[in-house]
């Protein structure tokens, strides 16, 4: 694979060597850009996971569809600050949010906006889930870049919060998660539980 990172253009000066360096990241680009077009595409009426559940076919075309992603971007940086941004779920195989985000309304709710906030600066991360229009979940963790995609977190503490309450809970837990893939658009993970998970860029930044 080329070592120039897909939708990136570096200037160069013409020559027979760069030329083909060109056709080479090009090629990559195009593939890069079809590969995510496929996994949206197969991911667009999955309820953000719920319904894979029951279709091993799909989940397996999915996990397929990441895995050509997560080859394409073999080499590139996904740890640096394009990492810091608020995350909305599209996608994902942990069963415990498909578990909160499909029996929300035990609660007498619904979930909304399924979120990670990610500071890489700052070394944080929450995970968060809304229910609109006035609780959120939601759970701190400090996080330590190990590698060009990896990245080490621990949780450090959690919060059920309403519109005039809020109940701690207390921590549990470390791993850690690759980036297989990012753009300006979407990232695409992988973490220590073989878990996977498909985000987007949210409109706004969440804060607590």
């Amino acid at each position: 694979m080329a070592t120039c990172l897909p939708f990136r253009v570096v200037p160069f000066k013409p020559s027979s060597s760069t030329r083909a360096a060109k056709i080479t990241c090009s090629s990559v680009a195009a593939q890069s850009r079809l590969a995510k077009q496929d996994l949206l595409s197969l991911i667009a009426d999955q309820d953000r996971g719920l319904k894979t559940q029951a279709d091993p076919a799909r989940r397996a075309a999915i996990i397929d569809a990441i895995d050509a992603l997560a080859d394409l971007g073999k080499g590139t940086v996904t740890t640096g600050t394009d990492l810091s941004a608020t995350w909305r779920l599209l996608w994902t195989t942990e069963k415990e949010q498909l578990f909160i985000i499909q029996n929300a309304s035990v609660f007498g709710t619904r979930a909304g906006d399924v979120l990670q906030v990610i500071d890489v600066g700052r070394k944080v991360l929450n995970n968060v889930i809304t229910f609109p229009p006035d609780g959120v979940f939601f759970v701190r963790s400090t996080i330590q870049v190990a590698s060009q995609q990896r990245v080490n977190f621990r949780f450090t503490s959690a919060v059920l919060r309403g519109k005039s309450w809020e109940f701690p809970l207390p921590p549990f837990g470390k791993g850690w998660f690759e980036t297989v893939y990012l753009d300006d658009e979407i990232r695409v993970v992988k973490d220590i539980r073989e878990d996977y998970l498909v985000v987007d860029r949210a409109p706004y930044a969440w804060t607590e």
